[in-house]
C-alpha cells in the first residue's frame, strides 16, 4: 500500500524508483496502482515525473 499523503509518497516513490524499479510503469504495476492517479497526486505539490532520471522532481 502506497502512503497517501503527498510527500510522504513523493519521499517513497522516489526511494523505490531508485532502489528497485527501473520505470514508474513497472511500480505502479507491483503495487497495483494507476500511473496516472499517482502523478496527479504529486502534481499537487508541484513535482512531475522524468522519465530521463526516473523519479519525480
Amino acid at each position: 500500500m502506497l502512503p497517501n499523503d503527498p510527500v510522504m509518497l513523493l519521499s517513497f516513490i522516489n526511494m523505490k524508483l531508485r532502489d528497485q524499479y527501473d520505470s514508474l510503469d513497472s511500480l505502479c504495476d507491483d503495487f497495483n496502482v494507476s500511473k496516472e492517479e499517482v502523478i496527479k497526486k504529486l502534481k499537487t505539490i508541484d513535482y512531475i515525473y522524468d522519465n530521463e532520471k526516473n523519479q519525480f522532481k
